[in-house]
């Protein structure tokens, strides 16, 4: 901290200098004072700076950039973490890869998926657009790859900057569990005997071409496409394994929003058709 030096006490008189002088030494007051120091003092001038100290305009330029990348590549670190953490627990961008949700949803749209929708007690209901694994129900359950690979592949899907996995999907719920779903001889998709009001379906298509009837069990969730006649969706995987149904715990989030392009801004077609 720069300090200024005290100023000097002097008489409302202005002797020159040989006359104060014998003054003070007639009067035994002391030496009179060092002619240079008070000069100084008057002049309010500041002592000499800490030559410990280095300001920043001291320092080498090129130290002081490296400073500044340094700076800037850690608050990069700090900013991709934090998305990472937010888009495991709380939103995560999904890159929607084929056309099986048109027209709610197409190819090349990011959507905002809410990890929070279910974790709370709630479950998906009806009409809800939802992105789940479907390693087990759609996919077999492949020994593990590359952990780097996978690792790094999904940091990238993470941050909506690649394509989902290839064990991911989305859909929207047409029957939860303890359902009736049937689709008639006219392509018409009924829950519990109740034509399903389907506003969202591709243009042209029907709600199934094949016919179908299945009880949803507890706990499991019967999905389709809303693009039917492109969806491969629970309809065709009736006689594997899991019989096409996707478990509850398997759903990763509920899709809410469009985040991506900008012309597409909006809800993501989630309808919530209740569960009675």
């Amino acid at each position: 901290m720069d300090t200024e030096a005290p100023h000097t006490q002097r008489g409302h008189s202005s002797p020159d200098e040989g006359e104060g002088r014998s003054r003070f030494v007639l009067s035994g007051a002391g030496p009179a004072p060092d002619a240079g120091a008070g000069a100084g003092a008057d002049a309010g001038t500041d002592p000499d700076p800490d030559p410990g100290l280095e300001s920043d305009s001291d320092l080498d330029p090129g130290k002081a950039g490296w400073l500044t990348w340094r700076r800037a590549g850690l608050l990069g670190v700090v900013c991709t973490a934090f998305l990472l953490l937010f888009s495991n627990f709380v939103l995560q961008p999904f890159l929607i890869p084929s056309r099986s949700m048109e027209p709610t949803l197409a190819v090349g749209d990011r959507v905002l998926v809410n990890k929070l929708a279910y974790r709370f007690g709630d479950l998906p209901e009806r009409g809800d657009v939802v992105v789940f694994d479907g390693k087990g129900s759609f996919v077999r359950e492949d020994p593990d790859g590359n952990p780097l690979g996978e690792a790094l592949h999904g940091a990238a899907s993470a941050l909506g900057l690649a394509e989902p996995s290839d064990t991911d999907f989305v859909k929207r719920v047409v029957g939860v569990g303890g359902d009736d779903v049937v689709c008639d001889d006219k392509g018409r998709i009924k829950v519990n005997g109740v034509l399903l009001d389907e506003p969202y379906l591709f243009p042209g298509d029907s709600g199934s071409k094949v016919p179908f009837r299945i009880v949803v069990p507890l706990g499991s969730l019967w999905v389709m496409g809303d693009h039917r006649s492109q969806s491969r969706d629970s309809r065709d995987h009736l006689g594997e394994p899991g019989g096409g149904m996707v478990p509850v715990e398997k759903v990763i989030g509920r899709a809410d929003w469009i985040g991506w392009p900008v012309s597409r801004w909006g809800d993501a077609g989630s309808v919530g058709g209740g569960r009675g």
